[in-house]
């Protein structure tokens, strides 16, 4: 295949002009005059063939081996075990009203059943974290949706290793072609597929309502996203390997000194290294030495902490973090942070690393899961955890909203992610005749929780 036949198969068009998206029967209404991923055009992504086969990352076993490593995983934890433990809830979207959408609650807890059973094995917890895993480590978090036609469970959810998705470059917004594919490095014809200018032979392709890809850091020059991990790979290499150093430095298997003898012939040299070497080294013995002169000890480092590059190990440490979005208290370096400073630092990990991921994974289920594969548009998904603030403060304003009349009880129990409570009226005014209810005020409330 020559590089004229690969342009035009990349480009659906004669090379030269600009590639155009013909949108009959897919959602854009507007014919595109840019051209999507201009950068598989250079050598840059030459030999990957064109359209399906994208642009793959080439370090994925390094990136899953040093996601095992301690100061990485405990990143990963930090970020996927506080989104994963948040409380969640499947409610009616802005914009839709509840008393218009047809078997509304039965369509919520349909949709809740959904995301608590994904499927036979895995539960909401044990789906996300694996999505979330990949995500981190290279910025590409998949899991695969069937829809099931049973509007008792509407669809089924199973968590795929983002690392064999493929992205279509040349997709053209149609929900009949399929937008990715599975590739598994070893099954199908890659040859072929380059030759015939479609996709791996054996490949699994997938619609876009078939696949929630969660692509961190998007960017216009690859169709693949950018985890933390991948913008930390140079760190924790150099991480590791200082490390390894110092544990071999600490360890004694690598000597810092020489021992010097002065006018010694080299028999005499020869005889003192067998003899070190067969009765003194890893016995513990105390060796006795008697020459005219007395040895010395040329040190060949400082022989102190200093050796060990700690202090490197620890900025490695921070960069790390830094790659992560969090402060380097959480990965356990506490040498400059004190009381007034640990509010702030937890604060900033959770609205810099956390509540951005949180809020990507939401708005794809919304979006993929509730909107395109069920087609139940008039539902979102949202973590109730990241509108919250302060829980004193939260209900200070809370308690301030329902004596106001702004709010009803069962809108704060809405917000709370708590059920209705019958009879009560449904609109924020409260009903003429209705019977007053007494509120604390924020003072009594601020008095209750200093009692305790």
């Amino acid at each position: 295949m020559n590089a004229a036949a690969w342009l035009k198969a990349v480009l659906g068009a004669k090379a030269g002009t600009p590639r155009t998206i013909d949108a009959t029967g897919g959602p854009d209404l507007a014919k595109r005059r840019t051209l999507a991923l201009p950068s598989i055009l250079t050598p840059y992504g030459m030999g990957y063939g064109p359209g399906m086969n994208g642009i793959p990352k080439p370090t994925q076993a390094n990136l899953r081996r040093f996601a095992e490593t301690p100061v990485v995983r405990r990143a990963i934890n930090v970020i996927k075990d506080r989104i994963v433990a948040m409380d969640w809830q499947v409610r009616v979207r802005r914009g839709s009203v509840a008393g218009e959408i047809g078997y509304v609650n039965r369509k919520l807890r349909a949709l809740r059943r959904v995301l608590e059973e994904p499927n036979a094995t895995d539960s909401f917890r044990t789906l996300m974290e694996q999505a979330i895993e990949d995500a981190l480590t290279g910025g590409y978090g998949a899991i695969e949706m069937e829809a099931t036609g049973d509007p008792e469970v509407p669809a089924q959810l199973w968590p795929v290793d983002g690392a064999t998705i493929r992205v279509n470059a040349n997709w053209d917004g149609s929900a009949d072609s399929p937008r990715y594919e599975q590739v598994v490095q070893g099954i199908g014809n890659r040859e072929q597929g380059i030759a015939d200018g479609s996709s791996y032979s054996n490949g699994i392709p997938l619609r876009d309502d078939q696949l929630i890809y969660i692509r961190m850091n998007p960017r216009t020059f690859t169709p693949f996203g950018l985890g933390p991990l991948e913008v930390a790979f140079e760190t924790v290499n150099s991480f590791l390997s200082a490390h390894r150093f110092a544990g071999k430095l600490a360890a004694n298997s690598v000597v810092q000194f020489a021992l010097w003898v002065n006018e010694a012939t080299p028999a005499q040299s020869e005889r003192l290294i067998r003899w070190w070497q067969d009765e003194i080294e890893g016995t513990g013995r105390v060796p006795l030495i008697s020459t005219d002169q007395k040895p010395e000890v040329l040190r060949f480092a400082q022989g102190t902490d200093a050796d060990l590059r700690l202090q490197w190990q620890q900025f490695l440490i921070r960069m790390v973090a830094n790659a992560f979005g969090l402060p380097p208290l959480l990965l356990g370096l506490e040498g400059d942070v004190n009381r007034a400073t640990a509010a702030e630092l937890n604060d900033e990990a959770f609205r810099g690393a956390i509540e951005p991921l949180a809020k990507l994974i939401a708005g794809h289920i919304t979006r993929d899961l509730c909107a395109k594969c069920i087609g139940w548009r008039e539902f979102e998904f949202v973590f109730n955890d990241l509108s919250a603030r302060d829980e004193d403060t939260e209900l200070a304003i809370q308690v301030q909203l329902l004596a106001a009349g702004v709010l009803t009880v069962n809108e704060v129990r809405a917000m709370r992610g708590l059920g209705a409570i019958e009879g009560s009226s449904p609109v924020s005014e409260a009903r003429p005749g209705a019977p007053a209810v007494e509120l604390p005020t924020v003072e009594e409330l601020e008095g209750q929780s200093s009692s305790f």
